[in-house]
């Protein structure tokens, strides 16, 4: 009986001594993890790059543990491959020529959005609206004015709801049609790259292709990405440009759509705006000046600032109201001074 009061301590060390053995290994093994962080962590470095698409550069800057350019360059080259309208090999570019094919799943994405944009903001949007852009010597620059009909019968190509999907081919009411994603395709690729760099781990990064932007997390002094919106002047002496805002963005896409620096002069001096319209055919006027997007996508940042261009400030403004997901900043003529639309909370609003 005196054995066994002596032996209960014993036994009741038993599952103290395993408590202790299983919280050893716990420690060591969170040690080791905590070491494992702490080492991806110094490994870690920024990484700054450039380099042309889509008839314009990139810039890109990220933090991340190898140098992921091969990568960022593949994803550009099958947005390229896909929705160029220069690339004679581009699956836009066959489908043009009426080549009968199955088109590719980025074409298919991109497809679908425009048309979802084209819809929201009744037609303003619209990729079939290439022939027009062209006559008023944009794309090609044949410098010759359209007259009034051959305008006409352009529009008769141009509207998006007379081309369709359909089992993963394009159709076309008029095989004389053709489209061009060049309004969307450079926010597009931003959130291609941009998705690179998550998946392989990036927390921290910015994507610039031609002025479009996505931005992640803090810059390389942990503070936001500052982003600048350009005043809508037109200055060569001033290749910098004078900024009208600086955004603090952590987190999202910008776009930015103008007209004050897209325009040519006719030799009776005349300026013709580049953004044109698919209603009328010809070069929008109006007070409008640069419309900078904020979205969750690059994709419907580049697509809706182009539409605010045409559309114009009121009715870019009612696209607003039913668009919960934009962020917009405006900046439109009144007389001889700027003023400022916007809805971003940390922006002041003009009257």
């Amino acid at each position: 009986m005196i054995r066994i009061l002596k032996e209960k301590p014993w036994i009741w060390r038993i599952p103290f001594l395993f408590l202790l053995m299983a919280g050893t290994v716990w420690a060591i093994r969170r040690h080791g993890k905590e070491t494992s962080r702490a080492v991806q962590t110094e490994a870690m470095q920024w990484y700054r790059q450039e380099g042309s698409v889509f008839g314009t550069l990139y810039h890109v800057t990220y933090e991340a543990e190898t140098d992921l350019q091969p990568a960022l360059v593949a994803a550009l080259d099958s947005v390229d491959g896909s929705l160029s309208m220069f690339n004679e090999h581009s699956t836009l570019r066959r489908i043009n020529d009426n080549v009968d094919m199955q088109t590719d799943s980025m074409f298919c994405t991109l497809f679908r959005l425009a048309t979802q944009v084209s819809e929201a903001t009744g037609g303003a949007f619209d990729v079939t609206v290439a022939p027009l852009v062209n006559a008023w010597g944009f794309g090609y620059k044949n410098g010759k004015l359209p007259d009034e009909a051959q305008t006409d019968s352009l529009r008769q190509l141009v509207d998006y709801r007379r081309v369709s999907l359909c089992e993963g081919k394009v159709v076309k009411e008029d095989p004389r049609m053709v489209m061009d994603f060049s309004a969307i395709a450079k926010g597009f690729g931003c959130d291609v790259v941009a998705e690179v760099f998550r998946t392989r781990g990036s927390k921290n990064f910015m994507v610039e292709i031609g002025g479009e932007i996505v931005v992640q997390g803090h810059n390389d002094k942990g503070q936001p990405w500052r982003v600048g919106v350009n005043k809508p002047v037109e200055d060569d002496k001033n290749p910098n440009h004078e900024l009208q805002e600086i955004l603090h963005l952590t987190d999202g896409a910008m776009a930015t759509s103008g007209n004050y620096r897209n325009f040519y002069t006719t030799g009776d001096g005349r300026r013709i705006a580049h953004t044109i319209d698919p209603h009328t055919g010809r070069p929008v006027q109006h007070s409008l000046l640069s419309a900078t997007v904020l979205a969750p996508t690059c994709a419907e940042a580049d697509a809706f600032a182009t539409s605010f261009m045409v559309m114009g400030l009121d009715k870019a403004r009612e696209v607003l109201q039913q668009q919960k997901q934009l962020r917009a900043y405006l900046i439109y003529a009144e007389g001889e001074e700027f003023r400022v639309f916007t809805n971003l909370e940390s922006a002041a609003t003009a009257p």
